[in-house]
């Protein structure tokens, strides 16, 4: 199944998705200043990104993903110097570009709303709703904004969150809280390091819903 421009609900394809605990760090797992005038990335894991989204008079949400590719992000370091260029390094080996495809894991959750109102009561996110959201996909280089012509579904699934309090697994009346678990396969070959893959959920009615970047 291939689209640029997707309905977030996909099919469920047999392929296990990353812990989502594991989506909380930030893009880079960590970051060391050394006295020699540089700041030091790792990338082992992948990178990393979450932000907030919401849907208008709706529930709002949180998105947590990571951009991972088998192995290439192994070791994987970037050296930004005072007065020199970026530089992407594997041990001694000079690293300039993605993969040939890179995996692009990410999950959707119900998030309280920052702006609502005091005693207001809170709304979820239902099936039907994330059914008729759509993604989309970009490769951005400074500013400018390429479509990814293809994406390739690889993982789907739907599953109920732990409840907040005991009572809420007897009572009929609380809420479905779920969760959405998503993998897609995208095209990266000859795509620089230095370019961001850019994620953007929209509403049926072409509003942006939420935008993030995973950033190397």
């Amino acid at each position: 199944m291939r689209s640029r421009l997707r309905t977030i609900a996909c099919s469920v394809l047999a392929i296990v998705v990353a812990c989502p605990s594991s989506f909380s760090q930030a893009a880079g797992s960590s970051r060391a200043k050394t006295s020699h005038g540089k700041t030091i990335w790792n990338y082992d894991g992948g990178v990393y990104m979450v932000t907030d989204g919401g849907i208008p008079s709706g529930p709002c949400f949180r998105i947590n993903g990571r951009v991972t590719a088998p192995g290439f992000f192994d070791n994987l370091k970037r050296f930004d110097f005072t007065d020199s260029d970026t530089v992407f390094r594997r041990g001694e080996d000079v690293v300039t570009e993605y993969p040939d495809e890179v995996l692009l894991e990410f999950f959707i959750h119900d998030h309280p709303c920052p702006d609502a109102e005091v005693g207001a009561a809170r709304t979820y996110l239902t099936r039907e709703q994330v059914s008729k959201l759509h993604l989309n996909l970009f490769w951005k280089h400074g500013i400018d904004l390429r479509p990814v012509s293809t994406i390739t579904a690889k993982y789907f699934n739907v599953q109920r969150r732990a409840p907040y309090a005991p009572v809420a697994a007897t009572d009929p009346d609380v809420p479905e809280k779920l969760e959405w678990s998503y993998v897609f396969a995208v095209p990266s070959a000859g795509i620089p390091l230095t370019d961001s893959l850019v994620l953007i959920v929209r509403t049926p009615d072409d509003r942006i819903a939420a935008r993030v970047a995973a950033r190397m």
